[in-house]
């Protein structure tokens, strides 16, 4: 199973990400920031990864900054070499 489980911390947060990408777009997510909890949910439910994640700390400035970077992280250890993974797209071009 793809899955990762990151944990950041710095002197302003503490971030826990436990990500799968073999999901069905479960989630828990502990934020106190409504937009950043309502945004982190949405990506869980669309892309089917099962997301468990908890944030605590500076509020204004370090908390989105650090989920980003500890929810990257899981990401690409999850991915790993990109087996299995596929793209698809659409474009014009003149």
């Amino acid at each position: 199973m793809r899955s990762a489980r990151v944990e950041r911390r710095t002197r302003e947060t503490e971030v826990l990400v436990e990500l799968s990408l073999d999901g069905s777009g479960a989630y828990e997510v502990e934020v106190d920031q409504p937009f950043l909890k309502h945004m982190l949910e949405t990506l869980s439910r669309h892309s089917l990864f099962d997301l468990k994640l908890s944030a605590r700390g500076d509020l204004r400035h370090h908390v989105v900054e650090d989920v980003a970077i500890a929810l990257g992280e899981a990401l690409r250890r999850a991915i790993g070499g990109g087996e299995g993974i596929s793209r698809y797209g659409f474009a014009y071009a003149p």
